[in-house]
């Protein structure tokens, strides 16, 4: 596809609407008076434009990037300019943050790996003496052909991160692996089978960004990075596990004074001890937050009390946490957190949860990691197991959609456990683009319960934030459903949009395997 004339036609399209005499000053006032079509039209082109001029920004900074390296010294691009390095001259160059230009720099590199490169001499060889194409060449041709934006692109490869290796390869030298011929063949047969051991993981990883490539366009940015990164995890089971203890390790608490006598604090928290101080503070705030409305008459009463509340959320969650902290382990559970005690909601496949460190291949069924219900993050399974010594379970059998099959379903209301099914099910808010977990949500009922079809059944259900489920009765939208497809959202005059659940569920259910055990780099 040629360049130029796709910017060419969306610059035409923005000169119609807006008129060729526009002037800088007077664009707020000529857009402001554009009608809703052209409103949005003009702001899917400039979108599309900048799509298209930031892939080409992306290439010269990679090579920006490829002209400033280590080995060129003083005499690099940048060097001559008088920066350390090229993140500095693109952000003085484009005016952006550090943040921004490190994410420039990051994708220019990722993009200019992925050209063919004809030396051998240039890489590491793989087994057929060619140089091996990266694992992410898909997502710079995706990006490319603007099939993805650069932020998908970013969080993409920074989601499934690098794959593993064994840290050997076909670069050790013969005089290195020792000059004995016997030690010579053994040396060379064990860096084949690096080699080999490598190639899995990259090809693993290749069709993971190629699938993610694929979804892209249904989700937010946000739902793919969070979908990489489960995917990762269970790709790489052992190195979410590692992941998972160092942040353990990385864990702290610090209190100083600053300049104006104020004691503050900073903390680092584990992955369990921030989903458990999340859902204590979720627990306590949620109606100021948007929460559910069906709940008992009690409840609703702390919730209109908390409401009117002069204090703001910060000063409500910091008295919350010193409460928490003088109670200790001694709390009324329903003084300081309402109705219920705040928790932890693990979500684990019986295949995982029964998958042995150490085990054959033919034992590991299954990745062993679980997810946080609300937030998605990997724990390892040990944990899982763990945690079952001290808090009790529930099972919910679901098909590879996640669709529940085996739990009650006769009342008006959903039940506590048709909700956990729910959860399980969609994973939050089911709304295109948001992001609200399943405890800020309610359970709808796609057919109306005082019809004849209407029924309180699990897969009659879908799980809405406040904001969307208001939406949906107040401004005439409706949802279907056959059988156990997704569901459909129509709007009013609109066409139907598909309502898929959360991406990282669709590969949770899906049991994708890990490359065979053989293949992991050692401990």
């Amino acid at each position: 596809m040629r360049f130029f004339p796709g910017v060419d036609a969306g610059l035409s399209s923005l000169r119609r609407v807006l008129g060729e005499e526009l002037t800088d000053a007077g664009l707020p006032g000529m857009v402001s008076g554009l009608g809703d079509e052209d409103l949005v039209g003009v702001l899917r082109s400039t979108s599309t434009l900048i799509q298209a001029l930031e892939t080409v920004r992306i290439a010269a900074t990679g090579a920006v990037t490829a002209r400033s390296g280590r080995e060129r010294g003083q005499g690099g691009l940048a060097q001559v300019r008088g920066h350390r390095s090229p993140v500095t001259l693109v952000q003085e160059i484009t005016g952006s943050t550090r943040g921004d230009a490190v994410r420039q720099v990051r994708l220019g590199e990722a993009l200019h790996a992925g050209v063919p490169v004809s030396d051998a001499d240039a890489g590491l060889t793989d087994v057929g003496g060619m140089v091996p194409v990266p694992w992410h060449a898909g997502l710079g041709a995706a990006l490319l052909a603007r099939t993805i934006t650069s932020a998908q692109h970013d969080a993409i490869l920074r989601g499934l991160g690098e794959p593993p290796s064994t840290g050997t390869g076909a670069s050790a030298s013969p005089s290195a692996r020792g000059a004995d011929i016997g030690a010579d063949a053994d040396a060379d047969a064990d860096a084949d089978a690096s080699v080999a051991a490598d190639a899995v993981w990259r090809d693993a990883w290749t069709v993971a960004a190629e699938q993610l490539i694929v979804e892209a366009p249904a989700c937010t940015v946000e739902d793919l990075l969070r979908t990489a990164r489960a995917v990762r995890d269970t790709l790489d089971p052992d190195g979410a596990a590692r992941r998972f203890d160092d942040r353990f390790q990385a864990r702290s608490f610090r209190m100083w004074v600053d300049e104006h006598g104020t004691r503050r604090g900073s903390i680092s928290f584990d992955d369990e001890m921030a989903a458990w101080v999340q859902a204590i503070t979720d627990s306590a705030l949620r109606p100021r937050r948007g929460g559910p409305r069906f709940v008992d008459a009690d409840e609703a009463a702390r919730a209109r009390q908390l409401e009117a509340d002069p204090r703001t959320n910060d000063q409500l969650t910091y008295d919350l946490i010193m409460d928490t902290l003088r109670a200790g382990a001694l709390a009324d559970t329903e003084q300081v957190f309402g109705t219920r005690q705040a928790g932890i909601r693990v979500v684990i496949t019986a295949a995982a949860l029964h998958t042995i460190p150490g085990a054959t291949d033919a034992d590991a069924s299954a990745a062993g990691v679980g997810r946080l219900e609300d937030t998605g993050t990997s724990i390892p399974a040990w944990l899982v197991r763990q945690r079952l010594c001290d808090t009790a379970q529930t099972t919910c059998v679901t098909d590879q959609r996640g669709n529940p099959l085996y739990l009650g379903r006769e009342q008006r209301l959903f039940s506590g456990k048709q909700r956990l099914a729910l959860a399980i099910r969609d994973g939050g808010c089911r709304w295109r683009g948001c992001d609200r977990p399943p405890s800020y949500c309610e359970a709808h009922h796609i057919d109306h319960y005082d019809q004849d079809e209407g029924r309180t059944d699990i897969d009659r259900g879908i799980l809405l934030c406040r904001f969307h489920h208001m939406q949906l009765h107040n401004g005439g939208w409706h949802i279907t459903r056959t059988r156990l497809d997704d569901f459909t959202l129509h709007p009013p005059g609109g066409p139907p949009v598909t309502l898929p659940p959360k991406l990282d569920l669709k590969y949770a259910w899906a049991s994708v395997q890990p490359p065979p055990r053989r293949f992991r780099p050692a401990a």
